[in-house]
């Protein structure tokens, strides 16, 4: 009787569903992740000045144009990154997959079915406001009015991770916006090439802002892998609505309030 209630107890701590896995629950059930699993993986690396993905192995150097990435280093200081940290931690944190930990400022949405309403959105945190009045210094961002910002919280302790995916295309629209907090990592891009995957991986340093648009955002999955989370790290990542939702859109009434709603910044975390 003790040791189930030890399990359960376990269990209650995670938050991974079907073929998700944390450390938690790999000790309790013996889960492994796919990412474990050896196939026949290409390396490359992004390099922000040239905008290649390049490749050094055994003498032999590869490169090829890789578009879709903007990364702004330094996007806030360390003073600005602990007030967000300790804004975050004030509100409570709930239990998501792959051993992460979440805070969601948006609208309730089901994606397979194409629904989306208020429900309890009440806006992005005000805490946010100066953040994404910045990003506008950045043509790149120029009219980037995000309705939903999303806060994880990954641990090397719960084994973090998040799988390889492309977020979604109908509600979210052609930016995704993240910022860096607490700790340097890894993005990994992914794409099947034929037997093989193709992978770059993009460098994150603590307290930047990375872009991701065309091509890295609709073709190349990203991922951040358990490996590259070597201590506490805190994202933010902000999403806009997609053409569907604005003006002479087919949802353009309830983009309108989803947009009023969020830049107000005066939410909480549903």
């Amino acid at each position: 009787m003790f040791m189930a209630g030890v399990e359960n107890s376990r269990a209650a701590r995670c938050g991974c569903k079907g073929i998700r896995s944390c450390l938690l629950c790999e000790d309790l059930n013996g889960k492994r992740r796919a990412e474990d699993e050896g196939h026949s993986v290409l390396h490359f690396k992004y390099e922000p000045s040239s905008g290649l993905a390049v490749r050094n192995e055994g003498g032999v150097h590869e490169s090829f144009p890789f578009p879709g990435v903007l990364l702004w280093e330094n996007f806030i200081s360390e003073e600005e990154e602990r007030d967000l940290i300790n804004s975050m931690d004030q509100d409570a944190w709930k239990e998501s997959q792959s051993g992460r930990k979440k805070q969601d400022f948006g609208p309730k949405v089901n994606f397979k079915k194409q629904r989306v309403h208020v429900g309890t959105f009440s806006g992005l945190p005000a805490v946010s406001r100066k953040i994404v009045l910045r990003m506008s210094q950045e043509p790149l961002l120029q009219g980037f009015h995000p309705v939903e910002q999303c806060n994880l919280d990954y641990s090397p302790q719960r084994g973090s991770a998040i799988d390889p995916h492309l977020d979604d295309s109908w509600l979210w629209g052609e930016r995704l916006v993240t910022v860096n907090l607490l700790s340097d990592t890894v993005v990994t891009m992914s794409c099947d090439e034929g037997q093989r995957e193709v992978r770059v991986c993009v460098s994150f340093p603590r307290r930047s802002l990375l872009v991701l648009h065309g091509q890295a955002r609709h073709t190349w999955k990203h991922a951040i892998h358990r490996q590259d989370i070597r201590q506490r790290r805190v994202c933010s990542t902000f999403r806009e609505l997609s053409p569907a939702f604005l003006p002479e859109g087919a949802y353009e009434a309830l983009g309108s309030q989803l947009l009023d709603m969020a830049l107000a910044f005066q939410g909480s975390p549903v």
